[in-house]
């Protein structure tokens, strides 16, 4: 379970992730995160169907990929990339980045960095990214609704709810309790 002031390192990347403040303290309204990426890029494009995420860039440059246009954003910058837009945020320079990143309504979108930080320590994420069935349980059973960018709703939900509820009889969670405190 994460808590207000903890630190997560990327066993990989080396990037870190600080809670500054959680959905607990904000009564479910928002939760924020300090991060620092070294150069990178994590995630695949995607959006969220419930969450704003707002940047504010504290040093270095972040890139934002918003509906097809990147924006380099820099330090003092900020940016909010509303839900159900196609968007995605990395560090395409040689520097780290550091940024606050604010989500709202938090959901449990803390419990899903402490879940990727877990599944990589553990081997499970070796190049950084879920693999397909891990990926669409998460999808599927996390409130923080998130679907791939570029890839038709209709394929993606079918697969959801067709190999989401597979990969849960095997094992896979969306939010792990070895790694969370919670099962999900």
């Amino acid at each position: 379970m994460p808590k207000k002031g903890q630190i997560l390192t990327h066993p990989v990347t080396g990037d870190t992730y600080e809670y500054l403040e959680l959905s607990g303290d904000t009564n479910g309204a928002r939760t924020t995160l300090r991060i620092t990426l070294n150069k990178g890029r994590l995630n695949p494009n995607h959006f969220h169907v419930f969450q704003d995420e707002c940047f504010k860039v504290l040093a270095g440059t972040l890139t934002i990929w918003l509906e097809g246009k990147t924006i380099p954003l820099r330090s003092g910058e900020q940016m909010v990339l509303p839900k159900g837009k196609p968007h995605n945020h990395y560090n395409g320079d040689d520097e780290p980045v550091t940024f606050t990143q604010t989500v709202s309504p938090a959901l449990d979108f803390e419990y899903w960095e402490e879940n990727i930080i877990g599944l990589t320590a553990d081997g499970k994420m070796q190049t950084g990214k879920m693999n397909f069935i891990q990926d669409l349980v998460t999808l599927k059973y996390l409130d923080s609704r998130t679907y791939h960018a570029g890839i038709p709703l209709f394929i993606q939900k079918l697969l959801l709810n067709t190999v989401g509820p597979i990969g849960r009889r095997f094992g896979y969670r969306a939010i792990y309790e070895k790694y969370s405190g919670i099962d999900k």
